[in-house]
């Protein structure tokens, strides 16, 4: 019976496969969106102040890393969870993929967040006569608090593996 528990649960990681698969149509509609920005500056990019044109520069930077971070989750996470990819030709494969762990993704993960929202904070920051103060504040204490988390997030991996070292001698 505890076999049987066991080949069940184990089965049930192929659950995660449609969601690493919506994950894709997510980057689809991140795609469709930074085309869309493209697009809609071409008519007017002679007649855009500089300021705007950065602004819509790191609108496009920020799709960019949040469609890098897709990516990175949807591979790494089908790999770690659900199963191996049998991907044909060594050219074709991600330098990096099966080497991420669960703790290398989720600092990854942490470090993209905090480079995400470094970019709009800029996109603030480039607007300030437009946003009232308090609001800037609330940004720059959110965009903190996920530095904050990150590095503690990264330390803690740090000792922990200074910790197994250890362990193993």
């Amino acid at each position: 019976m505890e076999q049987l528990i066991e080949k069940v649960m184990y089965a049930t990681r192929w659950l995660m496969a449609p969601i690493y698969l919506g994950l894709s149509l997510a980057l689809l509609a991140l795609g469709v969106k930074f085309f869309q920005e493209v697009f809609s500056i071409i008519p007017v990019i002679f007649s855009m102040k500089e300021v705007d044109l950065i602004l819509v520069v790191l609108s496009l930077i920020d799709i960019s890393l949040v469609g890098g971070l897709l990516v990175m989750v949807m591979f790494s996470g089908y790999e770690n969870f659900v199963s191996r990819m049998d991907i044909d030709g060594d050219s074709e494969k991600l330098g990096w993929l099966g080497k991420l762990d669960s703790n290398s993704l989720k600092n990854k993960v942490a470090a993209s967040i905090v480079a995400i929202s470094s970019i709009h904070l800029l996109k603030v920051f480039m607007d300030t006569q437009n946003i009232p103060n308090d609001k800037i504040m609330w940004y720059l204490l959110i965009h903190m608090t996920f530095v904050v988390s990150a590095f503690a997030m990264g330390y803690l991996d740090k000792i922990t593996k200074d910790a197994g070292k250890k362990d193993n001698f």
